[in-house]
């Protein structure tokens, strides 16, 4: 839950790296939370209002993430888009984001694993 709650704090934060555990964490937690809200959704009957509001609450905070998480595989927040690319887009940011973070400084920071907070 921290990891999910640090990304929501950092949600406009494009800048800086983010390590694999930050961003899977988020990812698992978002999708928990999604799935409880749609499930309760489907039981109340609310037409998905909550859960639209929700998608939006955290939309920037997922792009913010996702640009850190190739900024630590020393790629440009831009390769974001190649998800745009049917199929072959998603396999390929997926890729990227399973790969480990550059072990040393780059363009966009220090190594966050020997960063302590």
């Amino acid at each position: 839950m921290e990891w999910y709650l640090d990304v929501l704090k950092k949600y406009a934060e494009f800048s800086g790296r983010a390590r694999r555990k930050e961003y899977w964490m988020f990812m698992l937690f978002n999708f928990i939370v999604a799935f409880v809200i749609g499930f309760v959704e489907g039981i109340i009957g609310s037409g998905g209002i909550v859960g639209g509001l929700y998608s939006l609450a955290v939309l920037l905070p997922g792009i913010a993430v996702s640009v850190r998480r190739l900024h630590d595989t020393d790629r440009s927040g831009w390769w974001l888009l190649i998800g745009l690319v049917p199929i072959v887009g998603a396999l390929v940011l997926l890729f990227f984001m399973v790969q480990e973070g550059k072990e040393t400084e780059n363009d966009f920071g220090s190594n966050p694993k020997l960063v302590t907070a």
